[in-house]
């Protein structure tokens, strides 16, 4: 019986010893705990968000909608922290064991806040596009991604700080190892700074048709901190540095107000002064009849007059604007006026020049000396 007895006193022993002193009852408590809180996540969460759901659907605006589905991920994460400062209380510790269960559970305390700050910014960042008169869609989202990375680092400071960390002289170490990185990434700040400067001038935006010349010409479809993604018509991407941007010179074909036609047409030198006068009277009636050519004056020049006189040919100058600005509408609007100044052309009676050279052979007594050069045996013949 002696040895029953000292078996079960060596059972009591181990079971209140347990794991760094800590009874096993306690931790199996705490186990007990921690996995009921685990189990009842989503039952918590989903009556949690259904009661939610209820109150914002009351409201006229979607973006407390938004700012509900943003918040569901740390809101699940609520019976986790919950369960775990019980099953600390159920624990009793004292010394550095409890120390280091405080800081855990402020530290997940903390990791929820910012979590859930970080996820709000999105739904709520329609607050910045109020100011869309004043900045750019693109520096607002520059602004949100900079809100973001505040959190972020608000979030890691607070957690450094509660487990006693200061973040004053890692900031002061950071800040002596930024100047020498800064030396040598001034490239990358230059494009920084360039990046706000497209942005604050607004000199072009996503989607826009820009060229630069000897550089790139494409479609913008990305303005970021370093460098800018343009889509080439070929549909490659090149990713230009900001810098070269904003130091040279950008045309921005989508800022078009109208697209140009400029033509000179050439008739043939026959063609007498009448029908020259018609030809571009006739011109002239059908853009101002077309509702597809701006005839505002004060929004485009149009202009249709006889030009000059080529080396085969009679100019005329065609001058002109269309109201749209669309490549692929502009391009049909063209054709139309191509086939329309060709049927004006020949319904006057003449037609378009092309290159032609006339040689006059002139005979003289004896050999002729241009018929020669040409490889004529006989002048008189020709």
């Amino acid at each position: 019986m002696q040895e029953l007895t000292d078996f079960w006193n060596t059972v009591v022993q181990v079971w209140t010893q347990g794991f760094l002193g800590i009874d096993i009852s306690r931790i199996l408590t705490a186990v007990g705990i921690l996995t009921v809180a685990i189990l009842l996540r989503g039952l918590f969460t989903k009556i949690v968000v259904t009661r939610l759901r209820a109150l914002v659907r009351r409201s006229e605006t979607s973006i407390d909608d938004h700012a509900l589905d943003a918040l569901e991920g740390p809101l699940r994460l609520v019976p986790v922290v919950i369960g775990i400062f019980f099953a600390l209380e159920s624990l009793e510790l004292d010394g550095l064991a409890l120390t280091v269960g405080v800081n855990f559970e402020r530290s997940l305390i903390a990791f929820v806040i910012f979590w859930s700050l970080f996820r709000l910014v999105d739904p709520l960042s329609f607050l910045l596009h109020r100011l869309d008169h004043i900045v750019t869609t693109i520096m607002i989202e520059w602004l949100v991604k900079v809100i973001k990375g505040l959190f972020i680092f608000l979030g890691a400071a607070t957690i450094l700080e509660i487990w006693g960390i200061q973040v004053g002289p890692i900031l002061a170490g950071l800040g002596l190892f930024g100047v020498a990185v800064a030396l040598g990434a001034q490239d990358m700040f230059k494009n920084m700074i360039s990046g706000i400067l497209i942005i604050a001038e607004k000199r072009f935006g996503r989607n826009d048709w820009i060229k630069v010349d000897g550089i790139v010409e494409g479609t913008v479809e990305s303005i970021g901190f370093r460098s800018t993604r343009i889509r080439r018509f070929d549909k490659a991407p090149v990713h230009v540095p900001n810098s070269f941007l904003s130091d040279n010179a950008v045309t921005n074909f989508s800022k078009m107000t109208n697209r140009r036609i400029y033509w000179k047409i050439g008739v043939e030198y026959h063609t007498t002064a009448e029908q020259l006068r018609r030809i571009v009277k006739e011109i002239g009636d059908y853009l101002s009849d077309s509702p597809e050519f701006e005839s505002n004056p004060s929004r485009a020049t149009t202009l249709i007059h006889v030009d000059s006189f080529n080396d085969s040919s009679i100019d005329i100058m065609l001058y002109c604007f269309t109201k749209t600005t669309n490549w692929g509408e502009w391009m049909v609007i063209k054709e139309n006026l191509a086939l329309k100044v060709k049927e004006i052309v020949e319904g006057a009676g003449t037609g378009f020049a092309f290159p032609t050279t006339t040689i006059h052979l002139e005979g003289f007594p004896g050999k002729d000396v241009k018929a020669e050069g040409l490889g004529i045996e006989d002048p008189q013949s020709v």
